[in-house]
């Protein structure tokens, strides 16, 4: 897992910017607030063994990975949900899943972060 490289896709981003800068500034910013606790959100649900609100909580995450063209994590992720909603799933699998979003996400941040400062120094 420690070998995960970002698998970023910002075309829908960028087409979406149209060459705006400052939306594609406050898109990151975003993700980088509301990814995390999302990640926690869905960890303490499953802790919790609250299926119900794990499923919930992937869910609003998947859509935000998907905008940033984090298909593995996306997938990863609809698993999760999917999973979820049964009421019962493998514990096992459910964690080993949400570590490597975790794990993918935080090697994203540190490209993301690189994007924002050069779009930044655009404006």
């Amino acid at each position: 897992m420690s070998n995960i490289s970002p698998n970023l896709d910002l075309s829908l981003l960028h087409e979406i910017a149209d060459g705006n800068n400052e939306f594609i500034i406050e898109s990151i910013d975003m993700f980088l607030q509301q990814a995390p606790p999302s990640l926690q959100d869905i960890g303490n649900a499953l802790k919790e063994m609250d299926w119900a609100t794990a499923a919930s909580a992937a869910h609003k995450l998947k859509a935000t990975l998907g905008f940033f063209g984090m298909l593995n994590s996306q997938a990863l992720i609809q698993h999760i949900e999917l999973s979820c909603k049964t009421g019962a799933p493998n514990a096992v699998d459910v964690l080993t899943k949400l570590d490597e979003v975790r794990a993918s996400i935080a090697a994203n941040t540190i490209a993301l972060l690189k994007i924002k400062e050069e779009a930044e120094t655009k404006l």
